[in-house]
C-alpha cells in the first residue's frame, strides 16, 4: 500500500471466478496472464494478457478466468478509509484499453523521429471523461512505458507515489532512487532496484528515480500513481533534470 492506493496480485484458476471488492472511487486492472471475463451491474468485458480497464465507484465485480490467470488491481481504498467515507457517485465510465491497441500506439511511437530526443517513451493512458487532468481516472493516473534496451533515462522526481509494476523486462533492468542530486544531474548516494518480470516497487514521493536498461530487450513497466489527485490539487511538481 501508499498512504492513499492499495496494490493486489490476483489469481484466478481456469473455470473459476473472484469477487474484486472494494470501497473505493477507481480500480485499475491490468492483465499479466490469460484471459477472462468481468461482469458488474450489467456490464460485461472479455479480458486477456495485456488489456487494462479501469472501474468506477459501484457494485463488486465479478472476474471469471478463462484460463489461469494473473492480474494486477490497484484502487484508492485506502484513501477513502482515511476520510471515514463510502464510493457511491461514479465519476467516469469503465474504460477497457486492449493491448492490441496499447501495442499499436507504442509501435507508433517508435516510429516517431522525436522520439530519440524524449526522456520518457511512454503511453499516459486518459480517460474522455476526465479532459482537466488527462489521467486514467480522477484519482489514478497510469503510463505504460517503454525503456530501450541500452538506454539509461535522466532523472526525475513527482510528489505522488508511484506503484510500479515491472510488465516484462531481462536481466539487467533497474531504477536508481535517491533524495539529492550532484551537479552533473545525476543522483546522488541512490539505492539500486533491480527488476524482476511480475514484479513491483514503490517510488516514494519527492525522491528522485532513473531507470536504465543494460540488457539485450526492450523492457515494460507501469506506474500507477495517485497523481490524478495530486493534479486537482495542483501538488504533483513533477520535475525533469
Amino acid at each position: 500500500t501508499s498512504p492513499g492506493l492499495a496494490a493486489h496480485f490476483l489469481r484466478i484458476q481456469a473455470g473459476e471466478g473472484l469477487k474484486a471488492a472494494s470501497n473505493a472511487t477507481s480500480d485499475l486492472f491490468y492483465v499479466l496472464q490469460g484471459a477472462g471475463e468481468l461482469h458488474r451491474a450489467g456490464q460485461h468485458l472479455s479480458w486477456s494478457a495485456g488489456d487494462l480497464f479501469v472501474l468506477p465507484a459501484g457494485e463488486t465485480p465479478l472476474l471469471q478466468g478463462h484460463q489461469e490467470s494473473v492480474l494486477y488491481w490497484v484502487h484508492d481504498g485506502p484513501l477513502l478509509t482515511h476520510l471515514g467515507v463510502e464510493a457511491s457517485l461514479p465519476r467516469f465510465q469503465a474504460t477497457h484499453y486492449p493491448a492490441a491497441l496499447l501495442q499499436r500506439e507504442l509501435d507508433q511511437l517508435l516510429a516517431d523521429p522525436t522520439a530519440a530526443r524524449s526522456n520518457r517513451l511512454s503511453l499516459l493512458l486518459a480517460n474522455r471523461d476526465l479532459p482537466s487532468t488527462r489521467t486514467v481516472t480522477h484519482v489514478l493516473w497510469a503510463m505504460l512505458g517503454m525503456v530501450p534496451a541500452g538506454a539509461t533515462q535522466a532523472a526525475h522526481r513527482h510528489q505522488s507515489v508511484a506503484l510500479d509494476l515491472i510488465v516484462d523486462c531481462d536481466p539487467g533492468c533497474y531504477t536508481m532512487v535517491g533524495t539529492e542530486l550532484n551537479p552533473d544531474g545525476t543522483i546522488r548516494d541512490p539505492q539500486r532496484i533491480d527488476w524482476q518480470a511480475g514484479g513491483a516497487f514503490i517510488t516514494p514521493p519527492g525522491h528522485w528515480h532513473a531507470h536504465a536498461n543494460e540488457s539485450g530487450r526492450t523492457a515494460l513497466l507501469l506506474p500507477i500513481q495517485d497523481a490524478g489527485l495530486h493534479t486537482q490539487l495542483r501538488s504533483l511538481d513533477i520535475r525533469f533534470t
